[in-house]
């Protein structure tokens, strides 16, 4: 059996062995690497407050004239109830399936805000504008529902039914007002029109055509086709210059491709990579440039592997447009500049490098937390984040023929130290902002100063079924109260607060990991350690991952009944891989009439001893057992991809998820079994309550989760004092016969915990209805649970 693993897409070199090192590495030693490219001289830290100072107060002073969702975001912060209501209908309203639902939602979210309390509170029209509109629908939907028996019940009923739709409709227009502060135009023709008066006093523009992955080849060739469009007419719009004062576009590998994967290296290869070398030739031939946005942290690797293929073919020989974005957040920002800078001499080339904090921050987290991997591929702190953008800043100003910087911030003391490690003079940079944020921060600099420096406003494009997505990202990474673009304009922030050195204020954190999140080990905190997880987008960790899965399958895998920790020989049967039916995974031996009555009768006999035993011996045979199952998670995978023909991804969570159940079960035990409770009672008169086994337990588990839900039946029962008898499904005992196996190495007595695989009729059949089994638990079919249901009650 040969087991199918992602391949390299290219020959390996140090730099990217580097980038995939630093991947999850500690955030400690991460930080400590960049302090010290980072770290300015005096002179230059004065001069940066200086100048970060000067855009703080003029941003302020210039508050009335701001951008209307830079006064939103200040109004309606993510603490307050309304900015919460307001993010819930944003993130809502992109899954709502049907005009009911979204019925509900309204009359959920928007009717329990206080809406009225932000009239009048904001300076700018559009503040106020919505807010009335909001509160106005408030109103309106908090009309009771069930209001009944009254003349005004009876109006207040027409008035909701009728005019929910109504509302409905309004709230959609209400998101789209807000999403036209955050998107140029709905088309390519309406944002050009739209940036006209920007271009005149000074900015350039990049164009992103909105739309989130691809899910279908369709999806695909649809943005495909979207791509081509913006680049013909860009090219036909765009007048004479040097190829960076020009507009350029912003394209998603994951629009292009619905299987933009780790795990589909050799159709990426083949089918992604032509599309991105079209698309570039395209807008080379139009005269503009083309930036390949950054996404998710696992798909990073990928993503460098179809660059670095692009950037070396032939058609794209010379031409300096095609561009990478570099998140700042990630541990591998500054190790992915290194590879670039290589990339660019190896290629001949300048490249155009868009260097942004990120915007996924909360989801690489959480992530990291359910997978429960070794560590996040981010910083956890946002000065640690903003100590790597200047570092990543000063790697690349001082390459300036491997590189055309463009750095993408809307904070003011990034900005200045961007600005005092590029000195006086310099045009060979740019600075980025995102449309409808961010223009009083660089009116300054670009509209008043002379001092010529450029700005590029990224410029969204889409219609409003491809607004949400991105509206609630945008809503997520700067309402936030530790957002920047919040706290700008918040007179109670004092300046001091807001231009502070990064680099001062990690040297002074204590832990350098921020200490509120905590690593995805420890989720659960004292309680009990997070399963752990297995990496599927680590390439060095797969290859490791790989050799162990192919050992495993190489070693003889065998069931057959143990009863009293002893197996019972008997007729052997042959058990075939489900997705090949030419391999023979391994062989099982079923148990008969007889075996079933020999293991009823040693349960029976061992229940007592069992139960009686303490409750913290028993919790620590699962907890060792959870330990174990952990150190041989590539045979666990190697059986489950074999037996129950799962992929990998399944694999890992069917092991993750038995582990869990170990050690919560044996949390719980050490809470539920241990010492009495004393009840409340007369006086004079002790009460008290503990619970203890039943007895036997049978435990029939399905075959599509032959080790998660085999094991949580197993393990509850164990925990609470009770002997089991265990039954898999008939086609994954091998599966069974290993969990069993680690269980007993584990401590569990051999007459405590017993395996039976073999036919449902035979063994099934006789366990349920045998007085001696104290409780069943079974996952299965609902015609099967009937019959076990009739069994026990007879």
């Amino acid at each position: 059996m040969t087991f199918v693993f992602r391949q390299p897409a290219g020959p390996s070199t140090p730099l990217r062995h580097a980038v995939r090192d630093a991947y999850r590495t500690d955030e400690g030693a991460a930080i400590e690497a960049l302090l010290e490219i980072a770290d300015l001289q005096d002179v230059e830290r004065r001069r940066v407050e200086r100048i970060a100072r000067d855009i703080v107060a003029h941003v302020r002073a210039k508050r009335r004239e701001a951008g209307g969702i830079d006064a939103f975001m200040h109004e309606y912060d993510l603490s307050s109830q309304e900015g919460v209501a307001l993010m819930c209908l944003a993130e809502a309203l992109l899954r709502v399936p049907d005009a009911e639902t979204a019925d509900r939602l309204i009359r959920d979210k928007i009717a329990e805000a206080d809406w009225k309390q932000h009239v009048g509170d904001s300076e700018s029209l559009f503040v106020n504008a919505s807010t009335w509109g909001l509160m106005l629908t408030g109103r309106v939907v908090r009309l009771d529902p069930d209001m009944a028996g009254t003349a005004t019940g009876v109006l207040g009923r027409l008035v909701n039914r009728v005019g929910e739709p109504i509302i409905r409709e309004a709230m959609v227009h209400a998101m789209r007002i807000v999403g036209r502060q955050f998107v140029m135009g709905r088309t390519i023709d309406e944002a050009l029109e739209r940036t006209r008066g920007e271009e005149k006093l000074g900015y350039r523009h990049s164009y992103d055509m909105l739309g989130e992955a691809a899910r279908t080849m369709a999806d695909a060739d649809r943005y495909m086709a979207a791509y081509e469009d913006a680049i013909d007419r860009l090219g036909a719009a765009t007048s004479d210059g040097e190829l960076f004062a020009r507009p350029s576009i912003s394209v998603k590998l994951s629009a292009l491709h619905p299987r933009y994967e780790i795990a589909q290296t050799d159709r990426v290869t083949g089918e992604l990579v032509p599309r991105l070398v079209a698309l570039a030739a395209r807008a080379r031939d139009r005269g503009i440039a083309l930036t390949v946005d950054a996404e998710e942290a696992d798909r990073l690797d990928p993503s460098l592997d179809v660059f670095a293929a692009a950037s070396g073919s032939a058609e794209l020989k010379g031409w300096d447009g095609l561009g990478l974005a570099v998140q700042a957040y990630q541990k591998r920002a500054v190790h992915v500049i290194a590879w670039l800078d290589d990339l660019a001499r190896q290629t001949r080339r300048r490249i155009p490098v868009r260097l942004v904090k990120g915007a996924y921050w909360d989801t690489e987290v959480k992530l990291a937390q359910e997978q429960g991997l070794e560590g996040y591929p981010v910083f956890t702190r946002k000065a640690s984040t903003d100590v790597s953008y200047i570092a990543c800043a000063r790697v690349m100003l001082s390459n300036s023929r491997s590189f055309y910087p463009q750095f993408a911030t809307h904070n003011a003391q990034t900005l200045a130290s961007v600005m005092v490690l590029a000195g006086e003079g310099r045009n060979d940079f740019e600075f980025q902002r995102l449309h409808g944020m961010g223009q009083a921060l660089y009116q300054r600099l670009v509209e008043e100063s002379g001092r010529g420096i450029s700005c590029r406003i990224y410029a969204p494009v889409g219609s409003h079924e491809d607004l949400l997505a991105y509206l609630v990202r945008r809503l997520l990474e700067n309402g936030a109260n530790t957002s920047f673009v919040n706290r700008i304009v918040d007179d109670a922030m004092p300046i001091e607060g807001l231009i502070e050195d990064p680099v001062k204020t990690v040297w002074a954190a204590i832990p350098r990991a921020h200490p509120s999140i905590v690593l995805p080990r420890d989720l659960f905190g004292a309680d009990r350690a997070n399963a752990r997880g297995f990496d599927l987008s680590d390439e060095d960790a797969l290859v490791a991952l790989a050799d162990k899965m192919k050992n495993a399958a190489a070693q003889p895998w065998r069931s057959a009944p143990l009863v009293a920790g002893k197996a019972v020989p008997g007729t052997v049967r042959q058990i075939r891989n489900p997705a090949d039916t030419r391999d023979v995974v391994g062989e099982v031996v079923e148990a008969d009439a007889e075996t079933v009555e020999r293991a009823l009768a040693i349960a029976a006999a061992a229940a007592p001893g069992w139960s009686k035993t303490p409750v913290d011996e028993r919790a620590a045979c699962l907890e060792r057992t959870a330990d174990l199952l952990e150190a041989n998670i590539a045979r666990a995978m190697a059986i489950a991809t074999r037996e129950a023909g799962k992929t990998l991804a399944d694999g890992i969570a069917e092991v993750r998820e038995a582990v869990d159940f170990f050690r919560y079960y044996a949390q719980r035990a050490r809470s539920d079994f241990g010492d009495p409770v004393v009840l409340p009672g007369p006086t004079g008169e002790v009460n008290q309550i503990s619970l203890h086994g039943r007895g036997v337990f049978a435990c029939i588990s399905p075959w599509n989760f032959p080790l998660a839900i085999f094991c949580g039946q197993i393990t509850a029962a164990l925990a609470a004092g009770n002997t089991v008898i265990s039954k898999p499904a008939e086609q994954t005992p091998l599966m069974a016969a290993f969990a069993v196996g680690l269980m007993h190495e584990a401590g569990v007595p051999g007459d405590v915990l017993q395996l039976l695989p073999g036919d449902g009729a035979i063994v099934g059949a006789r366990l349920v209805s045998d007085p001696r089994v104290s409780g069943v638990a079974f996952t299965g079919s609902t015609e099967t649970a009937r019959l076990i249901n009739r069994a026990l009650a007879e």
